[in-house]
């Protein structure tokens, strides 16, 4: 074959997104289009079909800047932005998970409320009968479901009307002595023998109320006798969302509460993003016949005992160009204290590698791209290329080595983040302990599938 039909060849391959996951992969490069590098993928993907024809709860995703109406004059301010947020909420994850955090007072003044409250994806809800329609931050790292309530002693601006429990058929506050109070983490008893909740996040902002069981409407679907926490006290920023919906890996998830229900399990596809994109973030399904597809590479999750509710994965090591990158035997390992590991953040968009394996992998791709033109650093996107004068260029890919030998091969949509006019940069950064991050740009076009009932996270095999 003729070295130019290759080179079609593979500019098609990164245009139409094929997702490579395997047990070995030979692709070391990919030639991309440096003037259509991030445009949406196709709309008619075969993930956004199947959640389509699901009859299980279907949920689109809505980015943040979509919530708040935020307007950027250039898309180096919006990615500034971004990364001003990014930095917020992985050091909130480094101190979160690690071994010696201590849960912040309850009532302590808010620092920034980037770090935990913010989010960078929303899902629309239903609460109560007949439903409120309320945006939620979806949160992966947490458990309790919550919303501010009416009648609110100290509430946050929100972007819908405050949900009021006295206006809902379904509403029934939960009593002190019930299983379910005990399954909290943090709560009392208050006035008529009611369950109060507490809830408090790394940046100050917390949120308080009574605990209720209440009908919510997911995508259509009615959900009875849901344990949620209404909030009467809440403090911090979280960006007009009306609270949280948290998927975590514990009882009190939404995924924990559906139980065989949704079979433990629920799948999410992050769209690209791109000059033009729309609010539309991809979508997030609830259940096990929709949400476990057929030829999906499957990892095994690894629990830590210290942060039970977030979803770790055991990474074995990191290839540039499928050559593999010599780093210390277990850098990547969770230790018995709780310290280190892999965890994957749907809120972190820059995936963070300790500092050894980030220097490898960003001198071994540097090398490989050999003389494109570099350009300044971007905040803690220290790696940047002017491609700006190129109609395609060739870059490595990057592959994930998980234990147990599976292998995620990453094409250059997900390495390169455009920051300018034709400017781009490494989408990797070093973490501030050992802590590594799997964010969201390394997320985007796959469909990821969470199996918290039997411990395994699926990739592929679906694009969005």
């Amino acid at each position: 074959m003729q070295a130019t039909t290759i080179r079609k060849l593979l500019l098609l391959f990164v245009s139409t997104f094929m997702l490579i996951i395997s047990h070995a992969s030979s692709l070391r490069f990919h030639y991309i289009n440096s003037h259509n590098f991030t445009t949406k993928t196709s709309a008619t993907s075969s993930s956004s079909a199947a959640a389509h024809r699901s009859r299980n709860p279907s949920l689109a995703l809505v980015r943040r800047d979509a919530i708040t109406g935020a307007t950027y004059p250039s898309r180096r301010h919006a990615v500034l932005d971004r990364v001003a947020r990014d930095n917020a909420r992985a050091e909130y994850l480094v101190r979160r998970l690690s071994p010696t955090y201590l849960p912040t007072d309850l009532g302590s003044e808010v620092v920034s409320g980037l770090d935990e409250g913010s989010g960078e994806y929303f899902v629309r809800v239903g609460v109560g009968s007949p439903p409120t329609e309320q945006y939620l931050v979806v949160d992966s790292g947490s458990d309790v479901i919550w919303v501010q309530c009416k009648p609110c002693l100290q509430c946050y601006a929100q972007a819908d009307p405050l949900f009021d429990p006295a206006s809902s058929t379904t509403f029934s506050g939960v009593s002190c002595g019930s299983a379910i109070c005990r399954m909290l983490s943090s709560s009392g008893c208050g006035d008529a023998g009611r369950c109060q909740y507490e809830v408090s996040y790394g940046d100050g902002s917390y949120t308080n109320g009574v605990l209720a069981l209440e009908t919510l409407t997911v995508g259509g679907t009615a959900v009875e006798g849901v344990a949620i926490g209404c909030g009467h006290r809440n403090h911090g920023l979280f960006v007009g969302a009306a609270g949280l919906l948290g998927l975590g890996w514990g009882p009190m998830s939404l995924v924990g509460q559906l139980g065989g229900a949704a079979g433990g399990a629920f799948s999410y596809c992050l769209a690209s993003r791109g000059p033009g994109s729309s609010a539309d973030a991809g979508s997030l399904v609830l259940g096990r016949s929709e949400a476990v597809p057929a030829g999906a590479v499957w990892v095994p999750l690894v629990r830590n005992p210290q942060s039970p509710s977030f979803y770790y994965v055991g990474l074995s090591g990191i290839g540039v160009g499928d050559e593999r990158l010599p780093l210390e035997a277990g850098l990547f390992q969770l230790s018995d204290d709780g310290a280190g590991g892999v965890v994957m953040d749907t809120g972190t968009a820059v995936t963070r590698l300790p500092q050894e394996a980030y220097a490898a992998l960003r001198d071994a791709f540097a090398g490989d791209v050999g003389a494109l033109p570099r350009a300044p650093g971007v905040s803690l996107l220290d790696t940047c290329y002017d491609l700006s004068g190129y109609t395609s260029v060739r870059v490595p890919t990057v592959s994930l080595y998980f234990d147990e030998g599976a292998t995620l091969t990453l094409p250059a949509r997900n390495l390169l983040v455009e920051v300018d006019g034709g400017i781009y940069c490494l989408a990797f950064a070093p973490s501030s302990s050992g802590l590594s991050i799997l964010g969201n740009i390394q997320q985007e076009g796959i469909q990821i599938t969470v199996d918290s009932a039997n411990g395994f996270i699926g990739f592929g095999p679906n694009t969005c």
